[in-house]
């Protein structure tokens, strides 16, 4: 591994150009061994604060750290933006934001956290969850400030995904019974404005507004380990990086590891196919380069659903859906810190999406499992539909409807869906079996006849007697199951290209709920080491709701970036000559 020396820093040394700084080195005020360390070829790189992936939790590290004074450097497997930019663009957000006023929505802090405590569950401390509740109209005016759009349009009516239409939604089960025991339901779904799917609404501006403040990126460069001094202490990556490469190189690469983020997460072969390609160029053009870190490292690095063997050994029944994330949701990040001796938690937390809605009309479906019992609310969110299916019903659900509610349906999916949605429904109306009575449809579904029309009856009698619904539905959504033909729709959990299940991680390593310092299996703080989003424990890694893990990144990202600039354990920083010393990295230019 040669020395990087920069132009700059020869004219430091040359004597062309001298700064404040140096005369303080000069004059015993400061001792920077950073730079004598790049100089030598210990170190090619060196910066206050090493954030390791450029997703939403990376860039909310990057900037909340440049702002607390911190010189960053992002180190970038692909071009930035990881399994955020691949997202909805959802924040789960309430307690009267903005947006909410502007929309008429009323809402307060009291009912988020009541709401929420109930999803969240043990995944933080009470006094962590009221922190993020409390924040949580503060968090949507800085993204605003750093240019993030939002929009107060309300959807009016209940969906897993709002179409191009809509921006502010109830993202979770706030309507449904299980939501209403314990808060009154509130929009609190800030869907970022932009068509589509629009994750990259979020990370792009994010990235845009690091880049003017100053913040470096590192692109095309994979950390593969961590450095850590005689003293436990993490000072540094080390990292394969095709910066040297020939631009015509790059240029490939990124296209290529662009299409298999998308749409290779669609079509699982066509990744295999893309990740071959980028292995051969790594193999051929990578080099080594260690970096320094002078304050901390923080890893943002996202999940491991894209690692076969990690989903295999935490979570064998989880391998059927499609892997919500990038080629870099490796579980990395989790095991460099592992490595180094950090606790992991919840790792057999994953969350498989089942969404039955849109359309709307489907709120009044009923959903069985192979025996044609009930399986859950069907106003649930889609993370809780499939949690029930594959941890008590082996997988298997059908959505029941009567030939009325089913032509309300169809009649309703151009209007309420988005494209991806329309898909999804017309795979699931087209495979969907059809019988005349209950018992004909249950056996060309092979379902139990007896359990479904004793689930029919326990649903039926429920609506006529003004009784609750036997899996707490409220009575608002409730259909009576009519008469014939019946549909019967497969929406059980197995690799489907037209209507996959998608599925992400939640477990990581476990932090200090305070500032996003990594604990090592003795429960202790690791120094010079931070982690964020789904590499860490988080809000959201008990239960999910839409949104909840994009806040989650925002919110654990700015803690970590904010303690990790004020983490002083390594060499005093002199950023100035760090800059001479440092060449000029490759800057994301968007997403």
């Amino acid at each position: 591994m040669g020395s990087v020396v920069s132009s700059d820093l020869q004219a430091v040394a040359s004597g062309e150009v001298v700064s404040s700084d140096l005369q303080a080195v000069a004059s015993g005020e400061v001792v920077s061994s950073d730079l004598q360390a790049v100089a030598s070829g210990e170190w090619d790189l060196a910066a206050d604060v090493v954030v390791v992936g450029y997703g939403a939790a990376g860039a909310a590290a990057a900037l909340e750290a440049t702002d607390a004074g911190a010189q960053v450097l992002v180190l970038e497997r692909f071009a930035g933006g990881g399994a955020s930019a691949l997202s909805g663009g959802i924040i789960y957000a309430g307690g009267g934001t903005s947006v909410q006023q502007e929309a008429g929505v009323s809402d307060t802090s009291e009912q988020m956290l009541a709401y929420l405590e109930r999803e969240v569950g043990t995944a933080v401390t009470p006094e962590t969850l009221r922190r993020f509740v409390e924040q949580s109209p503060a968090m949507i005016e800085w993204l605003k400030g750093h240019g993030v759009p939002f929009e107060a349009s309300l959807c009016p009516y209940k969906t897993s995904y709002p179409n191009d239409s809509y921006y502010l939604y109830y993202s979770g089960s706030e309507v449904s019974g299980y939501g209403r025991e314990v808060a009154t339901p509130a929009q609190r779904g800030h869907r970022v404005k932009g068509r589509g799917t629009s994750g990259k609404k979020l990370t792009g501006p994010l990235a845009a507004s690091a880049s003017r403040r100053g913040v470096r990126v590192e692109t095309l460069t994979r950390v593969t380990r961590l450095i850590v001094d005689d003293n436990g202490s993490v000072t540094g990556v080390e990292c394969e990086t095709l910066r040297d490469a020939p631009g015509r190189i790059r240029d490939r690469y990124t296209r290529i590891a662009k299409i298999a983020a998308k749409p290779g997460i669609y079509y699982p072969p066509l990744r295999k196919a893309m990740e071959r390609q980028l292995a051969k160029m790594d193999r051929r053009y990578r080099s080594t380069i260690r970096i320094r870190a002078r304050r901390g490292v923080v890893l943002s690095a996202g999940g491991f659903i894209a690692n076969r063997e990690m989903l295999r050994e935490y979570g064998p029944r989880y391998r059927g859906g499609l892997a919500l994330g990038t080629t870099g949701d490796d579980g990395s990040g989790i095991l460099m810190a592992q490595q180094v001796g950090a606790a992991t938690d919840r790792m057999g937390n994953i969350s498989a999406w089942r969404f039955i809605l849109p359309p709307s009309a489907f709120t009044g479906a009923v959903l069985v499992d192979a025996d044609g019992k009930r399986v859950i609310d069907e106003t649930r969110y889609g993370a809780a539909v499939g949690h029930a299916l594959i941890t008590e019903h082996d997988g298997k659900g059908w959505l029941l409807a009567d030939d009325n509610l089913m032509r309300t349906a169809i009649s309703q999916i151009g209007g309420q869906a988005a494209w991806f949605q329309r898909a999804q429904f017309e795979a699931m109306r087209r495979t969907a079996v059809r019988g005349e009575t209950l018992d004909a449809v249950a056996a060309k579904a092979g379902i139990d006849a007896d359990g479904l029309r004793a689930t029919v009856a326990a649903h039926n009698k429920a609506i006529e007697n003004g009784t609750p619904d036997p899996v707490g539905k409220p009575a608002e959504f409730t259909k009576t199951v009519g008469a014939g033909p019946f549909w019967l729709l497969d929406v059980g959990i197995k690799p489907s290209v037209i209507n996959p299940c998608p599925m992400l991680t939640l477990g990581g390593v476990v932090v200090d709920e305070g500032t996003g310092a990594v604990k090592s299996t003795a429960a202790t703080v690791i120094p010079g080491l931070f982690a964020a989003g789904r590499t860490a424990v988080g809000i959201c890694s008990d239960s999910y709701v839409s949104g909840l893990s994009l806040a989650d990144c925002v919110y654990s990202g700015r803690r970590a970036g904010k303690f990790a600039a004020g983490d002083e354990t390594g060499s005093v920083p002199v950023v100035a000559l760090a800059r001479a010393a440092m060449p000029e990295p490759t800057t994301v230019e968007g997403n």
